[in-house]
């Protein structure tokens, strides 16, 4: 069962929407006002995926032998990934650097090259988020030392799209026949309906927080819920 909340905003542009969901073809009376509203509703429901990015950070004193080195490593934790279930389309490359390391100090000395840093970073799509925390550990134990996420979503949000669609264009029409009814106007009459489109990577993104893991511990997951958003452009003349 979801649960949602609202956000309005009030005559709105409407131009600053994205294509419309759709259109009604009416001549607008120059005698009567229009009124514009932008109106968001959010349906919250339990998630059902998990995303997140592990990876290797090796260093050696040549590039070849750091990244001979990482790509052994990284190979375990795919493979440990694929072991756990995850299929490979839901594991993706998300970057792969090689650095120079160099040591500095406070006396005016040249800084010293240290080596080479290389790391590999991995995004993963769990599809069974009871297993995260398992799988947190499991990648940990074979050679991952970079966490970062987890991120939930709805993997179909159909459904919450649909209700909060709903809602969304029930309280404008409600909120419009108010602004009539406070303006002198018994009715109103739909000219024009769009909807914005949320656009977002479906392995999503991560800021550049990463943990590293010492010893494995398999940690407590909550996965708490998540909103879809919908957000409906109406524009309403009002009616005698």
């Amino acid at each position: 069962m979801f649960k949602s909340f609202t956000r309005t905003l009030p005559f709105a542009v409407l131009a600053a929407a994205t294509p419309a969901l759709a259109a009604v073809e009416v001549t607008p009376s120059a005698a009567n006002p229009v009124v514009e509203l932008s109106i968001t509703e959010t349906v919250l429901g339990a998630p059902d995926t998990a995303i997140f990015s592990t990876g290797v950070t090796s260093k050696a004193m040549s590039a070849q032998e750091a990244l001979r080195a990482n790509s052994a490593e990284m190979d375990k934790v795919i493979r440990q990934i694929v072991a756990l279930g995850i299929k490979r389309e839901d594991i993706q490359t998300s970057g792969i650097n090689l650095n120079a390391e160099y040591r500095y100090n406070n006396e005016g000395n040249p800084p010293q090259f240290a080596g080479y840093q290389v790391s590999n970073q991995v995004t993963v799509k769990v599809r069974k988020i009871e297993q995260l925390g398992a799988i947190l550990d499991a990648v940990v134990s074979n050679g991952a030392n970079n966490l970062s996420g987890p991120s939930f979503s709805i993997d179909d949000d159909s459904t919450a799209k649909r209700e909060a669609r709903d809602k969304a264009v029930k309280r404008a029409e409600t909120q419009a026949l108010d602004y009539a009814r406070r303006t002198g106007f018994t009715g109103v009459q739909l000219l024009a309906v769009s909807e914005a489109m949320h656009h977002a990577s479906p392995m999503g993104g991560f800021a550049d927080k990463r943990v590293v893991m010492a010893e494995a511990a398999a940690p407590p997951i909550e996965g708490g819920q998540v909103g879809t958003s919908v957000t409906v452009n109406v524009t309403y003349q009002m009616t005698r």
